[in-house]
């Protein structure tokens, strides 16, 4: 079970990633993503600290669990952000 659920945070934690990179300015996206990856994140500490570790895997488990961490709170504050538009248009009277 250990080794299913870190494939599965693994290919989400890819997905998540691409996902957050070519939409950076979709704000609802960045905010769904966001809770998402906070969900993916207890879930992994929950299979981490409960499941059986598997060795070759522990490590790579915990790393992606904190990378996790730090993907969530950028996607969160790109989701919430607020005052980051940009208008070049200069309008003459």
């Amino acid at each position: 079970m250990f080794t299913i659920i870190f494939w599965i945070l693994a290919v989400w934690f890819i997905v998540n990633v691409i996902g957050m990179w070519f939409a950076i300015n979709n704000k609802d996206l960045q905010r769904s993503l966001g809770f998402i990856n906070v969900a993916a994140v207890i879930i992994g500490f929950l299979a981490y600290s409960i499941l059986a570790k598997v060795a070759s895997l522990e490590a790579l488990f915990s790393a992606i669990n904190y990378l996790n961490i730090i993907v969530a709170i950028v996607q969160l504050y790109f989701g919430f952000r607020t005052g980051h538009t940009h208008n070049h248009s200069v309008g003459h009277a």
